[in-house]
């Protein structure tokens, strides 16, 4: 190839600028307008606005100043944030499009890397764009020495997420100079490299929680195709997923225009947290705790009791109402990697045996409890030797060039404003202020001794 992968990359990036634009969300003129009446009985109108797909949007943007009035929706479940040109989910018929395309469809036939390529072009890349893409992924994998210092300044018993969270943040000093978040083309040139260093980190992370030596990257490294399948669709299930707790995390970080890898590093953490990243791992646990199909019933009735702490982990979502499409490619993948590691095959016949179990209870099939993509996840990693600790770790890397074109696409946005959510002030009205000499000590005081040494900076009192 006589053209070098950074410069087809510049050239790329310069000669599909007017379809890189087509990525850009473009606001939509009102379809209609909602009419809210207030409590004093005063009316106002409120644009609605109807995307390409999914329910109609009412716009409260100017209600305060219309109305003195703001909206309360804790968790933001009825709220939307932005526009975006990038996922699409339908929880209702259990969709999910990546600019268009049904995962399904993705999954079958297309790659991890053609995704990347479709979330940052918008648009699936020919056999020569896909060939020096590619190239120049695998010319940006190398990590700074300076940087693999940094890693060994963590404690050896570090948590892997901890390490990433740290890492990724780090990565904001190499590039601070001469990169202008307000610049396209500095966010445009640095989409992929940013994807590429993060996904890098992975291998460092693990290898310095368990005090390993690493190497640099090698080409030759041979792995079985079915399990480079699995794994390639499993990146590509979970690289983007909409406005969840670790995107919506990013928008707000970024916002404020701080650097790309802080925002992704304030992602990696929001993603930590049980309830997001550490799903997969809960049902491996929870499976293992089952233990053999004849306990199914027993953990079924556990699970439905409001006085048992036991929870079905696996099943339900936050926005699917159906079944989750990802977890119907991931049933099918899972089978073909224990059938070829030969591992487990009782944990995979115990999750369909649950799953058809529990599909039929009545219990679940009111509340729409249905399987998710972490249902089966966590139990091909298992099947593959990854270490449990390192499952969430392996979601933020998947994660990451969504987070990266979420992000991009936030900054291309005409008019840019810092997140500022409100709240409902329900605390102390104005207190007279009292002097120290005059106040008296709470009869539940909360005052404490303080250690005299703390582990958490390994400082001890002399």
């Amino acid at each position: 190839m006589s053209q070098s992968p950074k410069k087809w990359y510049q050239e790329t990036i310069d000669s599909q600028k007017s379809k890189m634009e087509k990525t850009v969300p473009i606001s939509p003129l009102p379809q209609d307008f909602a009419t809210l009446t207030l409590p004093n009985g005063k009316t106002v109108q409120l644009p609605v606005y109807k995307g390409t797909k999914g329910p109609p949007m009412i716009d409260i943007t100017q209600l305060y100043s219309k109305t003195g009035y703001f909206t309360l929706d804790p968790g933001f479940s009825s709220t939307g944030a932005c526009m975006s040109t990038m996922t699409y989910i339908d929880g209702d018929k259990g969709e999910l499009l990546y600019r268009g395309y049904p995962i399904e469809t993705l999954a079958k036939y297309s790659s991890y890397i053609e995704v990347c390529y479709l979330f940052i072009y918008g648009h699936l890349p020919s056999q020569k764009e896909l060939q020096l893409f590619e190239e120049t992924m695998v010319s940006e994998m190398m990590i700074n020495e300076k940087l693999i210092e940094f890693y060994k300044g963590f404690a050896s018993d570090s948590h892997p997420m901890a390490i990433m969270v740290g890492v990724v943040g780090a990565l904001s000093a190499f590039m601070h100079k001469d990169f202008d978040v307000n610049d396209p083309r500095d966010r445009d040139k640095d989409a992929n490299p940013c994807s590429i260093c993060i996904q890098n980190s992975f291998g460092i992370t693990y290898n310095i929680s368990k005090q390993k030596m690493f190497s640099t990257p090698m080409n030759e490294f041979n792995v079985d195709k079915v399990i480079v399948k699995a794994l390639d669709t499993i990146f590509m299930l979970h690289a983007d997923h909409e406005q969840n707790a670790s995107t919506s995390t990013v928008r707000i970080a970024g916002s404020s225009l701080a650097n790309p890898f802080a925002c992704i590093a304030a992602g990696i953490t929001a993603l930590w947290g049980p309830y997001h990243g550490g799903a997969n791992e809960a049902v491996l646990n929870m499976l293992k705790e089952i233990g053999n199909k004849e306990n199914i019933p027993l953990y079924l009735q556990k699970a439905k009791s409001k006085d048992n702490s036991f929870r079905l982990m696996g099943f339900g979502h936050r926005v699917y109402k159906n079944y989750d499409p990802r977890a119907k490619v991931m049933q099918e993948m899972c089978y073909n990697v224990l059938q070829k590691t030969q591992r487990a095959n009782d944990i995979l016949e115990l999750a369909i045996l649950l799953e058809q179990t529990a599909l039929k209870d009545d219990y679940f099939i009111q509340r729409k409890l249905y399987p998710n993509v972490d249902f089966y996840t966590g139990i091909v990693y298992e099947a593959l030797s990854i270490p449990t600790s390192m499952f969430t770790v392996m979601f933020a890397v998947q994660r990451s060039i969504g987070w990266i074109c979420q992000w991009m696409e936030m900054m291309s946005e005409k008019v840019q404003r810092i997140s500022r959510p409100r709240q409902l002030y329900v605390g102390d009205d104005q207190r007279e202020y009292i002097q120290i000499q005059n106040r008296k000590e709470e009869e539940k005081s909360r005052v404490c001794k303080l250690p005299m040494h703390s582990s958490l900076f390994g400082l001890v009192k002399v």
